[in-house]
């Protein structure tokens, strides 16, 4: 028999979420990467920083008891709260009952149809507010940042060390492949951070809030971006070697012609992927273009990291 809930709980904080959990029978998942959110001061600040208008149509990726649904909803036109769990269905339902303009998807967000992820007029800003869960951060990233679903803006809480690889600049241990893939979409920064015992169960690292503005346009040009990303990936394949010794492996190019492309591209063929700026990466690419179409006639497919 279930708990009763009586008045509705304050998921905002650990008394309110352990009700519902209670009355639900569940618990947080660790292949889900689940870490409800109980901080009234943490949920204000994710929510402030989305900067939300009636006009907006959200996404949420890990619903979760619906903490941050329901703060989403007070604030924007519509929602659409994606939650995995299918245990968490029933307890979003009764949670978000009261939010008529919450749509409720059941699903993985790395295999919904793009037309499942946002709701509300066409036409309206779409934007991302999510408190990601952990295990999936950069793979959803690299899908949100897809230029075919429009976002204007994204503001997800990730684990700091996330947060720190997506901002990272060149010449730093946490630049790579993260850095790069955002950057080439957008700006990120840092906007806040959330100590671990904001989340029930807490988590062993520290969050951070992450603002990316996506734009329409790429920050570079570059002949082909799947090509790019290859080209990218090949580098940060091997970081502790030159780049040139690391693009030969990871491209299958002779490395005779890989020191060509990077002299004709002003990098220096000695130095290290994370030494690379994103501007480097797009000369790489339009120097090594001809060589890869010979190399590989079709087109590599897909986009991202």
């Amino acid at each position: 028999m279930r708990e009763t809930l009586g008045s509705p709980p304050d998921l905002a904080t650990p008394e309110g979420a352990r009700t519902v959990m209670r009355r639900f029978a569940v618990r947080p998942v660790k292949r889900f990467g689940q870490h409800f959110l109980v901080s009234r001061r943490a949920l204000d600040q994710i929510v402030a920083a989305a900067a939300l208008s009636a006009a907006d149509t959200v996404l949420e990726v890990g619903a979760g008891l619906g903490t941050l649904s329901q703060a989403l909803a007070s604030a924007a036109g519509r929602v659409t709260a994606v939650e995995i769990d299918r245990r968490l269905l029933p307890v979003l339902t009764e949670t978000l009952g009261a939010y008529p303009t919450v749509r409720i998807v059941g699903g993985d967000m790395l295999a919904l149809p793009a037309e499942d992820l946002f709701g509300g007029p066409r036409g309206a800003p779409r934007k991302v507010v999510a408190n990601l869960p952990y295990n999936i951060a950069t793979p959803v990233l690299i899908r949100l940042l897809d230029p075919t679903l429009r976002v204007v803006r994204i503001i997800v809480t990730v684990q700091r060390e996330v947060a720190d690889r997506i901002t990272a600049r060149p010449g730093t241990s946490a630049y790579g492949r993260l850095s790069i893939a955002v950057q080439f979409r957008g700006g990120a920064s840092v906007v806040g951070r959330i100590p671990r015992g904001a989340f029930l169960p807490p988590p062993d690292v520290d969050s951070a809030i992450v603002c990316i503005l996506p734009s329409p346009k790429p920050a570079v040009a570059v002949p082909d971006e799947a090509e790019f990303f290859r080209i990218v990936a090949a580098g940060f394949g091997q970081r502790r070697k030159m780049l040139q010794g690391a693009l030969s492996h990871g491209l299958g190019l002779p490395a005779d012609s890989v020191a060509s492309a990077c002299a004709a591209s002003g990098v220096d063929a000695s130095a290290r992927a994370e030494r690379v700026d994103l501007t480097g990466f797009a000369a790489l690419a339009h120097a090594l273009h001809p060589l890869l179409r010979e190399r590989f006639p079709e087109p590599p497919r897909g986009r991202g990291v």
